[in-house]
C-alpha cells in the first residue's frame, strides 16, 4: 500500500492568516490496484491497459475494489473538520418547499412538489379550484428513494398515462400504465426500455424506443441498434411490433418517435450518433400508408415541432446553423419543398408552441430572449423577461389560453409565472420561500481571449463586496461538447459555496450550443484541443484578475465536463489546487465499446476510424497522460456503480493511474455511489452528502482548517 501524510497549510479566515500553530494530518493507505499485460494495437501502436479488468463492473475483484477505495476515501472525508457543517447547512438551505410548472391534461391540472428534503419529487393535481391530491409519489418506489420517477405522459384526453420508472439512477426503464381517474394500474408492466419517453396514440397504445438486452453486463456492455415499438393495450409486450430499426434496415443508435398532437401523424428521427438525424414520417390517419421520408441524411438537426392539417412546421439547421422554422406539406416534405417560417438569426433559437403561437426563444451570450409568433409567422410581441438569465416553458396545448413559464439565473432561485397568450401579460404563480439572498450576490459575464484569439463569454458569480486579492476559494465549472449549451442557473449546491466567500465561474465553451452548429464543431474531433485551452484561459483570466490564484482554483465538470477536467488537469496540473471529475468520460480510446458510447463519434471520433485520429484521441486522453512523478492537483473522483451513460470503468482507472503515479502530497481520492447512475433520479439525501464531500474537500484541501464564513453557521444554528 502507498501511503501519504496529507498536511494542510496554514487556513485562512475571510482572507486573513490563522494563527495556529498546529497544522491537520490525515494519512492515506491507498488499496493495491494489481496490473495485468493486458496490451492493444491501434495502427501497429501498442498500447498498454494495465487496468483493463475494473472494466468487469460484475467481478467479485472489481467489487472488492470499489469497497476498499470507498473505504480510504469516506475515512478522508470523515476526518475534515467542517464537514458536518456543510452538510447541516445544505440541508438547512435545501429544506422548501419546490414547485414545477404547472401543466394540464384532461380535467386536471398536474404539477411536480417537493416539501423540502423529500428524496424524490411528488406528481400531485388538482380539478379547478379543489384541493390538491397526490398523483404519484416516487417516494414510495423504493425504501432508500434511489427508484425514481424518469418520465411521464398522458393521451389526449388525459384518461391515461404512462410513466417510467429507473432503478439506480439506470438508463433502462419500466413502463406502468395508469387509469387517470382511479390510479389503477391497468396491465402489466413493461420493461428494458431504454433512451425513450412514451407518445400516445390515441388510447389504444404507444410507441417506445430500445435495444435489445446486451449480451453480458447491463450496465457496461455495447448496445448499438435501437428500435421503435409499438405497444397495443391489453397485448403481452412480447407482441409489440417493430416499427422502425429492425436488423433489415440501416443500424441507428437512437431513434425516437413522437404522434403529433391531432394524432394525425407519426415522425421517426433516426441517428447514428448525438448530431444529426434523419427524419421520417407515416400518416395514421390513412389505412396501410408507409413511413415517408423527410429527410435521408445525417449532416443536420431537424425535427417536426407542429403541424395544421398537412402543413408541418419543421425545426431545422440545415443552411441555417443556429437553426429555422420551416414549414412544407405533408404531400412533398422534402427539404427542396421547404420555406422559410422563422428565418435563422445571428443568435441561436429554440422554439416552442402554445395556445396557438410559437415562441422563439433565443440565446444571446447565453441570455434569453422570448419573441412570441402567430401561425401566419407574423411576430406579435418579444415577452420582456423578469430580468437577465434562463426562461424555459412556454409551451401548451393549441387551445390554452393560459400556461406557466420559470425563469432563474445564478443568484436567483428558479419561479414560476403564469402567461396569458392574447395579452402577453403576465404574473408570478409561486416564488420560493429560501433561506437565501439574491440581492445579497452579484453575477456579471466577461468575456476573454481564448489561445487562439477566440472571444469566450463567462458568467462570475460571488457575494457583494468580496474582495478580489486572489484568495478567493472558485468554482470553474465547464462542459464544451454535445451542442450542449449551460445557460444561468440557480443551484442551492453553489449557494451554499457562495456564502462560504466562493466564487462559481462558468465559461461557455467551444463544443457547446451557445452559438450553434458552427461553436459546437469548433470543439469536436481534431478540434477538441480548442475546448480544453478555452477552459484553460478561462483559469488563467480569473488568475490573472485577482479573482483567485491556483492555490484556491477548484475544476469542476461531470460526464463530457469530467473529460475537460480530466485533459486539463493532466496537461496543466500547476493550474488548480483541485480537481473534481465527475462520471466522467475519461478512456477515449475504449469508450465507444461501452453501453450506447459508439454514438459520441460525433464528437469525439473513435481510435479505429483512423490513425489521426487514434493519435489525437491518445493525446489528450486522461488515463493515457498521467505520467510518472508529476505533481497533480488533489483530486476527488466521483462516479456512481449503475452508471451505465459512462461507465464507471473510466473513472476506476483513471483512479488507479493517478494513485500510481503521483508525486506529491496532494490526495487522489474516488467517491463511488452504490445504487446511483448518472447523475439524473438522485435522490436529494445523496445529493447532499455529495455536495458536502465535494465542497469539503476542495476547502479543506485549499488550505481551510475551518470555514471561511463561520458566521452563516452561527445564524442557522441559532
Amino acid at each position: 500500500m502507498k501511503k501519504i501524510l496529507l498536511f494542510s497549510a496554514a487556513a485562512l479566515l475571510l482572507g486573513a492568516c490563522n494563527s495556529k500553530n498546529e497544522k491537520e494530518t490525515i494519512t492515506v493507505n491507498y488499496p493495491t490496484t494489481h496490473k495485468t499485460d493486458s496490451v492493444d494495437t491501434y495502427f501497429g501502436t501498442e498500447v498498454k491497459d494495465p487496468y483493463r479488468w475494473l472494466e468487469d463492473d460484475r467481478s467479485p475483484e472489481t467489487k472488492a475494489w470499489v469497497k476498499e477505495q470507498n473505504i480510504t476515501t469516506f475515512g478522508y472525508l470523515e476526518k475534515i473538520p467542517f464537514r458536518a457543517d456543510l452538510k447541516n447547512r445544505l440541508e438547512k438551505l435545501w429544506n422548501y418547499e419546490k414547485l414545477g410548472s404547472p401543466f394540464k391534461e384532461g380535467d386536471y391540472t398536474y404539477f411536480y412538489k417537493n416539501d423540502g428534503l423529500q428524496d424524490q419529487y411528488v406528481v400531485y393535481r388538482q380539478k379547478g379550484d379543489g384541493e390538491p391530491e397526490v398523483f404519484l409519489d416516487p417516494n414510495t418506489f423504493s425504501e432508500d428513494g434511489t427508484t425514481s420517477l424518469a418520465g411521464l405522459s398522458f393521451t389526449k384526453d388525459g384518461s391515461l398515462a404512462a410513466y417510467l420508472i429507473s432503478k439506480g439512477g439506470s438508463d433502462w426503464r419500466k413502463a406502468i400504465v395508469l387509469n387517470t381517474e382511479t390510479k389503477e394500474i391497468v396491465e402489466d408492466t413493461l420493461v428494458d426500455i431504454k433512451f425513450s419517453g412514451t407518445s400516445w396514440r390515441g388510447n389504444d397504445g404507444f410507441y417506445y424506443s430500445s435495444y435489445d438486452k446486451p449480451e453480458g453486463s447491463e450496465l457496461s456492455a455495447k448496445t448499438d441498434q435501437h428500435k421503435v415499438y409499438y405497444h397495443k393495450l391489453g397485448t403481452s409486450q412480447k407482441e409489440d411490433k417493430v416499427i422502425f430499426g429492425a436488423k433489415s434496415e440501416e443500424k441507428h443508435r437512437y431513434i425516437f418517435a413522437s404522434v403529433s398532437e391531432d394524432n394525425r401523424y407519426l415522425f421517426i428521427s433516426a441517428a447514428i450518433s448525438t448530431s444529426g438525424n434523419k427524419l421520417f414520417m407515416k400518416d395514421l390517419i390513412q389505412p396501410n400508408a408507409k413511413l415517408q421520408t423527410i429527410l435521408d441524411d445525417t449532416e443536420t438537426d431537424s425535427y417536426v415541432i407542429d403541424n395544421v392539417g398537412s402543413k408541418l412546421y419543421i425545426v431545422t439547421n440545415l443552411n441555417a446553423p443556429n437553426q429555422k422554422i420551416v414549414t412544407v406539406d405533408a404531400s412533398n416534405p422534402t427539404p427542396e419543398n421547404w420555406v422559410d417560417f422563422i428565418p435563422e438569426t445571428e443568435n441561436v433559437l429554440s422554439p416552442n408552441t402554445g395556445g396557438g403561437y410559437f415562441f422563439a426563444e433565443y440565446m444571446v451570450d447565453a441570455i434569453s430572449k422570448v419573441f412570441q409568433y402567430d401561425y401566419d409567422g407574423k411576430m406579435v410581441r418579444e415577452v420582456k423577461l423578469p430580468g437577465l438569465g434562463s426562461a424555459s416553458g412556454f409551451g401548451g396545448k393549441k387551445e390554452d389560453k393560459e400556461f406557466y413559464f420559470s425563469f432563474t439565473n445564478y443568484n436567483t432561485p428558479s419561479s414560476s409565472y403564469k402567461y396569458h397568450v392574447e395579452t402577453g401579460e403576465y404574473s408570478q404563480y409561486w416564488k420560493p420561500e429560501i433561506d437565501f439572498n439574491p440581492e445579497d450576490y452579484e453575477s456579471h459575464q466577461v468575456f476573454y481571449n481564448s489561445k487562439d484569439g477566440t472571444k469566450i463569454p463567462m458568467m462570475i458569480t460571488y457575494k457583494k463586496g468580496l474582495e478580489m486579492n486572489g484568495k478567493n476559494p472558485t468554482i470553474l465549472y465547464g462542459y464544451g461538447g454535445f451542442n450542449v449549451s449551460l445557460t444561468p442557473s440557480f443551484s442551492i449546491g453553489n449557494a451554499v459555496w457562495m456564502e462560504q466567500g466562493g466564487i462559481y465561474a462558468v465559461p461557455n465553451l467551444r463544443g457547446g450550443g451557445e452559438y450553434g452548429k458552427k461553436w459546437h464543431d469548433a470543439g469536436i474531433k481534431t478540434k477538441k484541443q480548442n475546448v480544453f485551452e478555452d477552459f484553460i484561459a478561462a483559469a488563467e483570466y480569473l488568475i490573472s484578475n485577482k479573482y483567485t490564484s491556483n492555490e484556491y482554483l477548484a475544476i469542476r465538470g461531470g460526464s463530457n465536463g469530467g473529460l475537460l477536467v480530466g485533459a486539463t488537469m493532466t496537461q496543466r496540473p500547476d493550474l488548480m489546487k483541485v480537481a473534481l471529475p465527475a462520471v466522467g468520460v475519461l478512456d477515449m480510446l475504449r469508450y465507444h465499446t461501452f453501453t450506447a458510447g459508439a454514438g459520441w463519434a460525433y464528437d469525439y471520433g473513435t481510435s479505429e476510424e483512423s490513425q489521426e485520429m487514434f493519435e489525437y484521441l491518445k493525446g489528450y486522453s486522461p488515463v493515457h497522460n498521467v505520467k510518472e512523478g508529476t505533481e497533480y492537483p488533489s483530486t476527488l473522483i466521483t462516479t456512481g456503480d449503475h452508471d451505465d451513460r459512462v461507465v464507471p470503468a473510466h473513472s476506476f482507472k483513471f483512479a488507479a493511474e493517478l494513485q500510481s503515479k503521483q508525486a506529491g502530497a496532494n490526495p487522489t481520492l474516488i467517491r463511488i455511489e452504490t445504487n446511483a447512475g448518472h447523475g439524473a433520479g438522485t435522490p436529494v439525501s445523496k445529493t447532499i452528502e455529495q455536495y458536502a464531500d465535494i465542497f469539503g474537500f476542495t476547502l479543506f484541501n485549499m488550505g481551510f482548517e475551518e470555514l471561511p464564513n463561520k458566521a452563516v453557521l452561527k445564524e442557522f444554528k441559532d
